[in-house]
């Protein structure tokens, strides 16, 4: 059915259904002895009590599944140690391998070394009209060496060894580059301790460090590689995203322990600094800063695009220095009260915990107020599992704690933050539940003030905008995301809870039967709600870099890449924890 807004539910069987004919006959049979049922005083009494408890739970779900989650582990509990199986998952994990290769080898066949790569069309295009840097490329390697998939990586690595070329005379995006590209080299180094890597991720940190050349020390958005000169977007009017400026700092903070060069790790650095200074009273951070002066300009509140991985990295840089700088404890911490006190909420009806977004709109006398929107992007998604594994950080009493945790190891915030990190895996896994069991790119929830009471519309989440037989809006495509599998890991990691490994591979299913191309590749999707799909012939990098990588890390057994020893930085390039005696000086 064409994208209404509306998700099958599996409905249950209608009264009076017939069972088999056995059944029926043996039924009739027993029945046939039996008078009329009478009902003394307490019979009635309890069907009334029972009929009235119905329509509670109907009204209220969270009547029974609140206290249902507290029993089966969605808060911690004082059950003892308990013994935890990560045995690898064998004929998953290799499925996911599989995978990989039908993504890369079709990419290596059409378009190897170009940015990105369109499946349908058997194609590549690149970023800029004087050429590409090969984001596809260094984005998935690591994947291949985790997989070991030692021939393709061989290639791959050849490629980066001698075609790549940072010598670009154009512009790129400084958040992305340094993620994906010096991310991704980063991360080859720490698994191979190549020192080509090393020396093309000094080259092109090198090529990226005039972007951090303001008054406030906030990286501009874009930098032309060649020109070695940092350039601001027009279409933000100079602002610079504040995801985007503090989430470069695992990578540059990373690249000056290897070269022990200060340059890096004090550009990084200054721009969390500014932030500090200029954080608002909430712990929250508005999505625009001004480069100039470092101050925050009014602009929405939210944690999905440009917000995001703000919080995450906060976390992330005191697990990157082992605990040892408490400055990123405080501002994570600060900013997890904000977020819990004003963005987490429940639906209207299903109970389900979702996060919102707030609005600033100004009045005619100028008077600033903030609407409060229930819409979930599903970059959001992330952040179930960053919640779960701050719960065990910051939120421990001491560390290590136990898999999973006990309610006696973690403080008043860490419980809320495991139970909030829980509740949101499920809220997302509630959003595949779609035609194509895929997830939408934004949602939104029911609010009693969204004037659909009494409407067809579900009683939990819907996507804004979608009609029967009109085209589906932007909000309905599914586009390879990573974030609910990435969070299904981490929380698998934590817990060693078989439903997570459950869920994530109903999502590789999903992927493999809607997105998958048979000549090779996989394309996003215009409407997860439509079924034969519309493709959109693309095919993100963050597929083979961060998707993929996620569920054969699901599958895989909990020595590879254990969580004690890396961070994974925000396209899912895994660095290694470090032991430096630098410290946070503001």
């Amino acid at each position: 059915m064409a994208g209404n807004g509306l998700r099958k539910r599996n409905a249950p069987s209608a009264p009076g259904s017939k069972g088999t004919a056995k059944e029926a006959a043996s039924d009739e049979a027993s029945a046939k002895p039996k008078g009329p049922p009478s009902f003394n005083g307490t019979t009635y009494l309890v069907l009334v009590l029972l009929s009235a408890f119905a329509v509670l739970v109907y009204r209220d779900p969270s009547i029974v599944t609140e206290p249902l989650a507290e029993f089966i582990g969605t808060e911690p509990q004082d059950l003892g140690p308990r013994v935890v199986d990560f045995s690898t998952d064998i004929p998953k994990r290799d499925a996911v391998v599989e995978a990989f290769k039908h993504a890369w080898l079709s990419y290596e066949r059409d378009a190897m070394g170009d940015d990105e790569y369109h499946p349908i069309s058997h194609k590549g295009t690149n970023l800029t009209e004087a050429g590409g840097i090969g984001y596809t490329v260094v984005d998935s390697i690591d994947t291949m060496l985790i997989m070991g998939l030692q021939d393709e990586y061989v290639r791959a690595r050849d490629w980066i060894a001698n075609k790549m070329s940072f010598e670009r005379d154009a512009e790129f995006n400084t958040f992305e580059t340094t993620i994906r590209v010096l991310g991704g080299l980063l991360s080859a180094y720490a698994l191979t301790e190549d020192p080509m890597f090393l020396e093309k991720s000094i080259d092109l940190a090198d090529r990226i460090m005039p972007a951090f050349e303001t008054p406030s020390g906030l990286p501009l958005s874009h930098i032309n590689l060649a020109q070695r000169k940092g350039y601001a977007t027009p279409d933000n009017k100079g602002l610079v995203s504040t995801a985007e400026v503090s989430t470069l700092q695992l990578e540059f903070r990373y690249l000056s322990y290897l070269t022990e060069n200060d340059v890096y790790w004090d550009a990084a650095e200054k721009v969390m600094q500014t932030i500090k200074g200029s954080s608002l009273n909430t712990g929250l951070a508005s999505i625009f800063m001004n480069p100039e002066d470092g101050r925050f300009v009014m602009s929405a509140i939210r944690l999905g695009s440009r917000g995001d991985s703000f919080y995450e990295y906060l976390l992330k840089q005191f697990i990157q220095t082992n605990h040892t700088e408490p400055v990123y404890q405080q501002m994570y911490d600060f900013a997890m009260n904000g977020v819990q006190q004003h963005l987490v909420k429940k639906s209207q009806l299903a109970r389900l915990t979702y996060t919102s977004e707030l609005i600033p709109e100004r009045d005619p006398t100028g008077k600033i107020s903030w609407r409060l929107v229930p819409k979930q992007d599903h970059l959001i998604c992330f952040f179930g599992g960053s919640l779960m594994l701050g719960a065990v950080t910051t939120g421990a009493i001491e560390t290590p704690v136990s898999i999973p945790p006990n309610a006696k190891q973690l403080t008043p915030q860490g419980i809320r933050d495991w139970k909030t990190g829980v509740e949101l895996i499920e809220t997302c896994m509630r959003t595949h539940e779609t035609a194509t069991g895929l997830s939408p790119e934004i949602v939104h929830f029911r609010i009693p003030s969204d004037g659909l009471m009494g409407s067809s519309m579900p009683n939990d989440w819907y996507i804004k905008g979608a009609r029967p037989g009109a085209p589906a809006p932007y909000d309905a495509r599914y586009i390879l995301r990573p974030e609910t599998v990435e969070s299904l890991f981490i929380a698998y990691r934590l817990t060693g809870d078989e439903r997570y490994r459950k869920y994530g591979w109903q999502i590789f299913e999903s992927i493999e039967k809607h997105c998958k191309i048979e000549t090779g590749g996989y394309a996003s999707i215009i409407n997860v709600d439509q079924v034969p799909v519309e493709y959109e012939d693309k095919m993100e990098t963050f597929l083979m870099s961060e998707t993929l990588k996620y569920l054969y890390l699901l599958f895989e057994d909990d020595t590879v890449l254990p969580l004690s020893k890396y961070v994974f930085n925000t396209e899912a390039h895994p660095l290694p924890i470090i032991q430096t005696t630098r410290r946070a000086n503001f």
